[in-house]
């Protein structure tokens, strides 16, 4: 393996050392799948990102996203910060990054507003899939059936990767929630990805939505900011006039659980038929170095 260059970076915060970590390796080209796989397992964030090279294939950059134990198709904040990276070291002059990921091509947009940079990604449209029982879901998150919010279904939902959205009605049922792995485990042929749960009371006045996500089962107890859980939120907020709107636009908390708090950016709308998602956030460099 030759020297490698490394970055550490911070997705969907708002100051340094918060939001979701990510490692991003450039010019990568050389590893085998197992080589990446090893160094996501050295790096131990929920996913780390390999950049293979720093010219652009078929209008976008290869790259592949790695989780310590298994390689994914797409995830959100991979995505934002891999562009991130790209934007600042690579094609410093593009107003749009392209990534080539194996869910396909999925472009990153970049906003400054009033001197801060939001990286907006545009994901695939989502596809509405199973709906869940309330007592099932109830005995995985260990929580009364009459917390959830009957008016909305618990469904799975994929923008390439699925998640199954769960309405739940207050703050405190959000906080309560814990993952009973046995229940989760009888489940784990109908839990494709992970479960996102949510509500409408928030930490700050300012947000509209309090998000906690769980991947228990791809290793992930409790992830800190999902942009790829959260296209999926910004699909199923619109199908269901969540808001009571034709679109949604719409600031979400996540991670305060974990102590990592951050900031989502949701944007859904109708363009000729196609639903489209897009979600948002702002990213800050916090390493660079070297792998030998």
């Amino acid at each position: 393996m030759s020297e490698l260059t490394f970055y550490l970076v911070d997705v969907f915060a708002q100051k340094k050392y918060a939001g979701n970590q990510l490692a991003v390796i450039t010019n990568a080209a050389s590893l085998s799948t197992d080589e990446m796989q090893s160094i996501a397992n050295e790096m131990h964030f929920s996913e780390t990102t390999f950049i293979l090279s720093n010219e652009k294939h078929n209008g976008g950059f290869d790259a592949r996203i790695f989780t310590p134990f298994k390689e994914l198709a797409f995830a959100g904040h991979p995505t934002l910060g891999t562009a991130y990276i790209i934007k600042r070291f690579i094609a410093r002059d593009t107003a749009k990054v392209v990534l080539n990921l194996k869910v396909g091509q999925i472009s990153v947009s970049f906003e400054k507003n009033a001197g801060q940079e939001t990286l907006w990604m545009k994901q695939v449209p989502p596809v509405f899939g199973k709906i869940f029982e309330v007592e099932q879901l109830a005995k995985v998150l260990q929580l009364n059936p009459d917390v959830f919010d009957l008016e909305f279904p618990i469904q799975e939902v994929s923008t390439g990767m699925p998640f199954i959205i769960v309405p739940l009605k207050t703050l405190d049922d959000v906080k309560r929630a814990q993952i009973n792995m046995s229940n989760l485990l009888e489940m784990s042929g109908e839990v494709r990805g992970g479960i996102l749960i949510f509500c409408p009371q928030t930490i700050h006045k300012e947000n509209n939505l309090h998000v906690r996500v769980f991947v228990d089962l791809g290793g992930i107890p409790e992830d800190p900011a999902t942009g790829s859980g959260n296209g999926c939120l910004a699909g199923y907020l619109f199908h269901y006039r969540y808001f009571g709107t034709d679109k949604v636009d719409a600031k979400v908390e996540q991670g305060y659980e974990v102590r990592r708090p951050s900031l989502l950016l949701l944007k859904a709308k109708k363009i000729a038929d196609t639903l489209h998602v897009e979600v948002g956030g702002t990213v800050f460099l916090v390493a660079k170095g070297k792998l030998t």
